[in-house]
């Protein structure tokens, strides 16, 4: 708690009942751990000595970490990975693995600062950077996601078209259970409906077994970006696309509110920790999954290098393999749509409330929260609605959606970034050096790759392999440059909270956001959000152009 006349004293272990201490805007954010699998006690302060007892707690807690990364594979990921394999074979699976840990160490983040906090990303956006900036985050979130949930009933159409169903039927349909699953007033109903989808999810790893033995086990070929892959230009949109649909700004702001509503507290943090890791794993099998699927099944054929849309991949998967893997594919295209366009609305909710003060839980049902069960229904009946629409081109503006996720994720992570340094909000839970290190070059990358797609964009007959080395070589020197001044002033730094034992750090959470101190003034951190505002309006007006190209055949 602050002292009157001086700095608030954020390295103070708080041992006060939680609903007396933690920051929640909605107290049904208070109250037992209720998952799908089990209940943890508000009260429970007792030691997990057996295995057993941590195996029950630990299953309780599942649930944001897998959800949030399944959900990832939505029908906008389906897609793209699908069309990395198709064009370009084996030869994009480096993407993936780069992004795991950058995946991993951005949620492990977004839900230390819900446990800790007890508040959403956008209210601690709002609280330390002041409510212009939250409303630049709160916009860039909620346009973002209107598009995903488009991108998520195009799935629904091309999945259920395939299975011989009208899109005048199949679209109606997903958009009643949606609101059903996200309006029920019961957050364990909602979790386990979510996590049937996360099992079922998993079906895309027996397809890549049937195209494996369709293929007879030869590994596709891995064109060169100007190669039969497509121009120079596509091939980087496709890899920030892949970026984007992998690392999505949606998921910071789902995680940290979908923690703070399950109750997660800072005790339960090394098991919420394990649910994003188990998350981690198993988005990552399903996206290589899908890209081997494609590579395997497309490799030697007319299909291979070329791309319509998710419902083609289906016909095509049938006549190449099998009827079954048509079907399979089909299968997990309708999941992932489902499952992502449920998660996607809910972060968008979630964000609503936490910007203006409304109730926003899962705890409470349509009579409770209206505003929040609306702003849901609001992204399914706007989606909806542009998905019936005549001849729109489904394949190109689901690809055109995950690089505009990909566009936005660098200012994204830069506020993520912020608030984990922020030591009057996470005391002894901070980042360490190392993270912030990796944190910064994170952000960087991102920055780069866009930086990429907009000079590829204006030059299209450039070379992408000498612009992206020029560019990542600029990139080293300026970490290099921001390392060597960071250094030595955090050298000198205190570092408290190393006093704290286990114990008192378990129970350390942020005090009042209302009673911290405004944030020091940083003409570095003020002049850093500018320019990374500038360029991400740079480079989505620059994507749109060149999807109008390209939708015209450019």
């Amino acid at each position: 708690m602050s002292r009157a006349g001086g700095p608030t004293n954020v390295l103070e272990p708080t041992f006060a009942p939680p609903a007396e201490r933690r920051s929640v805007l909605d107290r049904a954010h208070v109250g037992d751990i209720e998952g799908a699998f089990g209940t943890v006690p508000a009260a429970d302060t007792g030691p997990r000595r057996s295995r057993r007892r941590r195996l029950a707690t630990l299953l309780a807690i599942l649930g944001p970490g897998l959800v949030v990364m399944l959900a990832n594979n939505d029908a906008g990921g389906v897609s793209v990975y699908a069309e990395a394999g198709q064009v370009h074979g084996t030869g994009l699976l480096w993407v993936l693995a780069a992004l795991a840990p950058v995946l991993f160490i951005n949620q492990e983040m977004v839900a230390r600062l819900g446990a800790v906090s007890g508040a959403g990303h956008a209210r601690l956006i709002v609280e330390r950077f002041g409510r212009r900036w939250g409303a630049f985050a709160l916009g860039d979130l909620l346009a973002l996601n209107a598009l995903t949930i488009v991108t998520e009933f195009i799935g629904v159409t091309l999945a259920l078209g395939f299975l011989g169903v009208s899109r005048y039927l199949a679209v109606p349909l997903a958009a009643a259970l949606l609101l059903a699953v996200i309006a029920g007033g019961s957050f364990r109903g909602w979790e386990r409906t979510m996590l049937v989808m996360v099992g079922v999810s998993l079906a895309a790893i027996p397809l890549a077994v049937l195209a494996h033995g369709a293929s007879g086990g030869a590994p596709a070929p891995s064109p060169a970006p100007g190669g039969s892959g497509g121009s120079n230009t596509s091939f980087v949109l496709l890899v920030i696309a892949i970026a984007g649909t992998t690392v999505a700004p949606w998921q910071f702001f789902f995680q940290q509110s979908n923690v703070v509503d399950k109750r997660i507290t800072p005790r339960w943090l090394a098991y919420e920790r394990l649910d994003t890791l188990l998350g981690t794993a198993l988005v990552l099998l399903g996206a290589v999954a899908i890209m081997l699927t494609c590579a395997w099944a497309f490799d030697g054929t007319a299909l291979h290098g070329s791309f319509a849309d998710a419902g083609a991949v289906a016909h095509g998967l049938r006549a190449s393999v099998s009827p079954l893997a048509g079907d399979l594919f089909a299968l997990i295209l309708l999941d992932a749509s489902l499952l992502g366009a449920a998660a996607v609305a809910l972060s968008g909710s979630y964000a609503v409330g936490d910007y203006f003060g409304f109730r926003h839980s899962l705890h409470r049902g349509w009579r409770d929260a209206r505003v929040f069960h609306l702003t849901s229904a609001a992204f399914v009946a706007l989606a909806a609605a542009v998905v019936l629409i005549p001849g729109a081109p489904l394949g190109l503006i689901t690809t055109g959606v995950q690089a505009l996720a990909g566009i936005l994720l660098p200012s994204a992570s830069a506020f993520l970034l912020l608030l984990c340094n922020d030591r009057d909000v996470l005391g002894p839970w901070a980042n360490p050096t190392w993270l912030n290190a990796l944190g910064a070059a994170v952000v960087g990358a991102l920055v780069a790759l866009s930086t990429i797609l907009t000079v590829t964009t204006l030059f299209p007959g450039a070379d992408a392999a000498t612009i992206s080395i020029t560019v990542f070589a600029l990139l080293a020197l300026v970490l290099a440059a921001m390392a060597a001044v960071q250094w030595p002033r955090r050298r000198g730094r205190p570092t408290p909270e190393t006093d704290l034992t286990p114990t008192e750090r378990a129970a350390w959470t942020t005090p009042r956001l209302e009673t911290l101190p405004p944030p020091a003034r940083s003409r570095l951190r003020s002049t850093t959000l500018v320019l990374l505002r500038v360029q991400l309006l740079l480079s989505a007006a620059l994507l749109l152009a060149r999807l109008i190209e390209l939708g015209l055949g450019g």
